[in-house]
């Protein structure tokens, strides 16, 4: 399957430090995060430990989308040539009425190009693994069975203890607290429960055997030609694409939230899946005719963090789903705690001394370059939510109309590139969402979400929190 071309990155190299600067550091939670955290800070020149409350590191779940900015993040790991014997680079991403009419595409290997990064597919495992083989390769300690229930500041703010269920304690320069929408840590830094918000949607997830849709005409399309398609209906949607080089066919069906409290992953019942969607496209129908067993998954989402992510210490910061969790309806929550554990690498690449002092102006530079970006996916994740589950009516036919003009626009823009004998047309970064219903077209939040690059954000917020000096 084609990939389109793509701008070579600075990968980033090992720093190599003295140990008055270098950091102790532990990750709380192996998930792509904790690994993305746990290689960005090993690649700053620190030592890291990643702790796993699990008894094996692994990942669940299906499939993952990798938006441009997240695959620039992971190729500045290193990771690209790991990572290309897994990956998917879907042709075209398609939204599809609830009875199978076209509303709007937009051309995932045209935009991949003009961004210089590409739109990827992956299996969730797949892309853990790869994580987790470069954290292993780059020399951090990987323990399991290490469940923590809290921690506590030294009294000269130098370092904070983990406790863990076992009764053992470890200490570190910093703790970083990757662990989830349901982080411990985040509640520990409150000091009070503080549980998910319900968004009133579950997610029923499944994998498809891609053998068992080649025979019908009306499936082998989605297999030829890969596409991230997007059925959009009353009260729900539906997404689909293919996953390793066309082996599986993953599929999640967004419906409103019907589980029991305190449920977060239950078994769903196949036959009641299907009569939710018994009158949208057909499609639909026929390949949840080949589903046997099916995963529901209820959604929730943290919006923020208040008043910040870290311990006034210094000592303990959050990334990830523990401080910005969000509705998959924009792709990015993966992406998001990826982009946060680069950017924290790099504010932290920048210290000179493991002083209180330095370690808080490293914490405030990366919270100020990752908090209203991630509030701002958040909200557009549920304002989403709101998008694509519209009801027929007026509402839903102003926003098939906008899908339909912002297509006419996105194909005059690329024309009058060529007219221009301009080998691509350019994406300009900006700080606006345009009116488009197509999440990540430049006319929509294509301008910022897609655009974003790291080192400029931090080297910006550095001078802004900490001055012109270099490091701190």
């Amino acid at each position: 399957m084609p990939h389109p071309k793509m701008t070579p990155v600075d990968v980033q190299a090992r720093i190599e430090r003295p140990a008055s600067s270098r950091l102790n550091v532990v990750v709380v939670g192996a998930g792509l995060g904790g690994l993305g955290a746990a290689i960005s800070i090993l690649l700053a020149g620190h030592d890291v430990t990643v702790l796993e409350a699990a008894a094996e590191i692994g990942e669940v779940g299906a499939g993952i989308q990798v938006l441009p900015n997240s695959a620039r993040v992971l190729r500045s790991w290193g990771l690209e040539e790991d990572l290309l014997p897994y990956a998917t680079a879907p042709r075209k991403a398609n939204f599809i009425g609830w009875k199978g009419n076209h509303l709007s595409a937009m051309d995932y290997h045209v935009y991949g190009e003009t961004l210089g990064s590409p739109f990827w597919d992956f299996h969730r495992a797949n892309l853990h693994q790869c994580l987790l083989d470069r954290t292993t390769a780059l020399g951090a300690v990987l323990k399991t069975d290490a469940r923590v229930t809290g921690y506590t500041v030294s009294t000269d703010a130098t370092t904070a203890t983990l406790a863990l269920a076992d009764g053992t304690t470890i200490t570190a320069d910093l703790v970083v607290g990757a662990d989830g929408i349901n982080s411990t840590l985040r509640e520990a830094l409150l000091g009070h429960p503080d549980p998910p918000v319900l968004t009133g949607d579950l997610a029923y997830r499944l994998l498809l055997n891609t053998k068992d849709m080649e025979a019908d005409p009306d499936l082998r399309p989605f297999l030829e030609d890969p596409q991230v398609n997007y059925w959009v209906g009353p009260g729900a949607h539906v997404v689909n694409y293919v996953l390793r080089g066309g082996e599986l066919f993953n599929m999640v069906l967004l419906v409103p939230d019907d589980m029991p409290a305190g449920a977060s992953t239950l078994a769903g019942n196949v036959d009641e899946m299907r009569a939710l969607f018994k009158d949208w496209d057909p499609r639909i129908g026929k390949l949840l005719g080949l589903c046997e067993s099916v995963t529901k998954w209820r959604l929730c989402i943290r919006p923020t963090l208040e008043p910040t992510w870290s311990d006034p210490s210094g000592t303990v910061t959050l990334l990830g789903d523990a401080v910005h969790a969000t509705l998959p309806y924009l792709a990015s929550g993966a992406g998001m705690a990826l982009e946060d554990a680069g950017v924290l690498g790099l504010c932290l690449a920048k210290l000179a001394d493991k002083a209180p002092a330095a370690k808080r102006r490293a914490l405030q530079v990366y919270e100020a370059c990752r908090k209203a970006r991630t509030e701002r996916v958040v909200a557009r994740g549920s304002y989403n939510q709101d998008m694509y589950h519209l009801h027929d009516g007026e509402r839903q036919i102003q926003r098939d109309q906008l899908f339909r003009e912002f297509e006419l626009l996105d194909a005059k823009w690329m024309a009058a590139a060529a007219a221009r004998d301009e080998k691509l047309p350019v994406v300009e970064p900006k700080d606006e969402s345009g009116q488009d219903p197509f999440p990540w077209r430049r006319f929509g939040v294509g301008q910022w979400l897609l655009t974003y690059e790291m080192k400029p954000d931090v080297e910006r917020r550095w001078k802004e929190v900490v001055g012109e000096q270099g490091r701190c």
